[in-house]
């Protein structure tokens, strides 16, 4: 493993003219799409770049606009890497009771702040001391952290024990997340599409009295046509609910689910259907 001053990012091109990249053991392809470039990924790949072709990659990493996104991408990578290797995290050998399951892996970030990992999920585990300075607002009376969204809370809480990427994806994880905490602590007021959550509950309170559809087939009857079923606000638990036909060219699933037009879309009678 490369020491933590010596982790660069590596660019050439592949032997099928792709832009590449290399970080330690992580490696990128940049394929253009329609609309920017698919970044490909695969680990351990141990012979020289320029000899890499497609078939080399099996993971994927989302989209870049561009091939300076893609370099800043793959800095920003190594950059996280080398502030990684400065952070001493070492295995516990720890097996111990979490609530997703028993721990198969636990790591210590520092005294009173662990992470497990099971088989199917995982998160931190805060001592009473450490937990006590996680903010009242959001802090878990257990002191457990689960590693989807609530980890963000440990990493905004204790930012010295986490890279510069990770503090960057914990902000943006707890604005999307906790909105009303986010602007309270904050002082500001989070603008449309700077909170996913918030963002949902302004759709549903724009569309409480709409039919949205939660579910939807393309049509063997009605070629060219998808049939929706849908409920009143996208409402799933209501028992009500309609089915719809929309133009196969017009549906589309949207953020938060697609609005039915009732003077447009002909609803269906279920009893024929």
């Amino acid at each position: 493993m490369s020491s933590a001053l010596t982790i660069p990012a590596q660019f050439a091109r592949t032997a099928e003219g792709h832009l590449a990249a290399q970080v330690d053991d992580l490696g990128w392809l940049a394929i253009p799409v329609a609309n920017g470039l698919r970044m490909a990924s695969a680990w351990r790949l141990s012979k020289p770049i320029d000899t890499w072709v497609m078939t080399d990659f099996h993971g994927a990493d989302g989209f870049v606009a561009d091939e300076t996104a893609f370099r800043a991408h793959v800095e920003d990578v190594a950059q996280h890497k080398r502030e990684l290797a400065a952070l001493p995290r070492p295995e516990t050998g720890m097996r111990v009771g979490t609530p997703w399951g028993t721990s198969q892996q636990s790591y210590r970030y520092a005294d009173g702040i662990l992470c497990h990992s099971t088989a199917g999920h995982g998160g931190f585990f805060l001592s009473t001391e450490r937990n006590a300075l996680v903010d009242a607002q959001w802090r878990n009376a257990d002191g457990w952290y689960e590693e989807d969204a609530e980890w963000a809370k440990v990493a905004f809480t204790f930012p010295d024990r986490f890279t510069t990427r990770e503090r960057r994806c914990a902000a943006e994880t707890l604005r999307h997340d906790y909105p009303d905490v986010w602007e309270q602590m904050h002082g500001v007021t989070l603008a449309p599409g700077e909170s996913r959550v918030k963002d949902e509950r302004q759709f549903r309170a724009d569309h409480a009295a709409d039919w949205v559809v939660v579910a939807a087939i393309r049509s063997d009857r009605h070629p060219g046509f998808v049939e929706c079923v849908a409920k009143i606000g996208g409402n799933r638990a209501l028992a009500e609910e309609r089915l719809y036909l929309v133009p196969g060219g017009e549906y589309h699933v949207g953020r938060f689910g697609f609005v039915i037009d009732e003077g447009s879309h002909l609803r269906l009678d279920r009893r024929a259907a």
